[in-house]
C-alpha cells in the first residue's frame, strides 16, 4: 500500500528550503524502492490568494489520511496582515491541534565541523548531543480562556490562560523517558514550579510517571531560569530536556546556539511514540521564514533536510536511513562547505540549492560505499 506524504512548502524561505528536503526525500524514495507518495499543496499566504484560506478543506482531507506532513515555515509582514479570524482557523498551530500530534522532539548537537561559528566555547560544547521533548498541543498556546478582556481600542488587558490535565503531562513524560532508554537514560524535566502551580502539577505528575513506569531512567528537575544558564554553560550534562510548550519552545532555541544556526536545526512532532509510528506525524525546520532572505536562494536547508531523516526514523520506522543522512550533513560540512548562516570568514558560502545538491552527492557516495 503506498503511503502519502503531504509537503507544505509555506511562505518566506519555505519554498526553497523545502525544494531541498524533496529531492533528498526523492532519493530515499528511488534508492531504497519506499512505497510514498509524495503531495504538494498550497498553505498560507499563496493559498490565501487563491481560495481566501490559509489550507483548503481538501488538503486537509488529504492530511488526515497521509503518513506524514513536510512543512516548511510560516509567517512575515503579509501573512501577519490576513485578518486573525482566518488565520486562527488554518494557522500552524491548528494544523498541529487538527494532528493531534502532542510530543514535538527537537535534537540539537554540536558539530565538530562547525565549531568555528558556534557562539558558545568549543571546550563548553563539544560532544553536547541534546534531545528536546517539547509538549505540542497544550499550555498557555491553547489555553482557554485567551483574548482582550476588556474591549476596546486599545484594549487595557489582555488574558492567555496556562492549562494543564494530567493526561497531557503523562504521555509527553512518557515520550520523553522512552527516548532516554534509547540513548544516556537522563531526563531533565523543566519547570516554574517555584511560582506556579501549573508546573507543580507538571513536575508531580513526570515524578510519578517515572518513578512507577521508568525506575531506571535518572530524573532531575531543573527551574527554567537556571536551565538557560547551564545550557550554554554545561550543555554536557544534558540528554532529554522535557519541556512545557512555551518552555520548550524557547529552550530549543537557545539549544541551537550550539550549532551555530536555527537554520541546522530540524523537528519532528508526533501524536503516538513507536519504532514505526502508526500515526500521523509532522516534520519541520525549527527556524521561522525568514522573510529578509526570502527568495534570495541563500537559506540553509539542513534542519529541512533533517526533518525529512526523522521522518525516516519515526513514520518509516528506519532508523539506518536516518543516520546515514546525518553522515552525509557532517560530511560535506566537514569539506567546508557553508551557506552564509554558518560560513567563517574564510568560506565562500554556497547557495541553499548547492547545499542540497552536496548532501545528495554525498548520500550517493556513502550507498555505494
Amino acid at each position: 500500500m503506498t503511503d502519502s506524504v503531504v509537503v507544505l512548502p509555506g511562505e518566506g524561505i519555505g519554498p526553497e528550503v523545502i525544494s531541498e528536503a524533496v529531492k533528498v526525500m526523492e532519493w530515499f524514495v528511488q534508492t531504497q524502492k519506499l512505497d510514498l507518495q509524495l503531495d504538494i499543496e498550497s498553505y498560507g499566504l499563496s493559498c490565501y490568494k487563491e481560495s481566501g484560506v490559509l489550507v483548503t478543506e481538501d488538503t486537509l482531507s488529504k492530511i488526515a489520511g497521509s503518513k506524514a506532513v513536510l512543512f516548511g515555515a510560516t509567517g512575515g509582514p503579509e501573512f501577519d496582515a490576513i485578518p486573525k479570524e482566518v488565520r486562527s482557523k488554518g494557522n500552524l498551530l491548528a494544523i498541529r491541534r487538527r494532528m493531534l500530534v502532542y510530543a514535538n522532539l527537537r535534537p540539537v548537537m554540536a558539530y565538530r565541523e562547525l565549531e568555528d561559528v558556534s557562539p558558545i566555547k568549543n571546550e563548553v560544547a563539544r560532544g553536547a548531543d541534546i534531545i528536546v521533548v517539547r509538549e505540542l498541543n497544550g499550555g498557555i498556546y491553547f489555553g482557554e480562556p485567551r483574548g482582550n478582556s476588556v474591549h476596546g481600542r486599545p484594549p487595557d488587558q489582555s488574558v492567555n490562560t496556562l492549562v494543564y490535565s494530567v493526561r497531557e503531562i503523562e504521555r509527553v513524560a512518557r515520550v520523553a523517558f522512552q527516548l532516554a532508554q534509547e540513548r544516556k537514560g537522563v531526563v531533565h524535566s523543566v519547570d516554574k514550579s517555584n511560582v506556579l502551580e501549573t508546573y507543580r502539577l507538571w513536575r508531580d505528575v513526570v515524578s510519578r510517571v517515572g518513578a512507577n513506569e521508568f525506575p531506571e531512567i535518572e530524573l532531575n528537575h531543573i527551574i527554567v531560569d537556571n536551565c538557560t544558564l547551564q545550557i550554554v554553560r554545561d550543555p554536557r550534562q544534558f540528554d532529554v530536556i522535557l519541556a512545557d510548550n512555551m518552555i520548550g519552545d524557547i529552550l530549543s532555541d537557545l539549544a541551537g546556539a550550539l550549532t551555530g544556526s536555527l537554520g541546522m536545526l530540524p523537528s519532528a512532532s508526533l501524536n503516538q511514540f513507536e519504532p514505526a509510528n502508526t500515526g500521523r506525524s509532522l516534520y519541520e525546520p525549527v527556524h521561522g521564514s525568514a522573510p529578509d532572505i526570502a527568495g534570495m536562494g541563500i537559506a540553509n536547508p539542513i534542519g529541512a533536510i533533517l526533518s525529512v531523516g526523522l521522518m525516516m526514523e519515526y513514520s518509516l520506522g528506519k532508523r539506518d536511513l536516518n543516520q546515514l543522512l546525518k553522515k552525509a550533513v557532517s560530511g560535506v560540512l566537514g569539506t567546508g562547505v557553508r551557506t552564509p548562516d554558518i560560513a567563517s570568514n574564510e568560506t565562500d558560502p554556497v547557495s541553499t540549492a548547492e547545499m542540497g545538491g552536496e548532501i545528495i552527492s554525498e548520500l550517493e557516495r556513502l550507498h555505494k560505499d
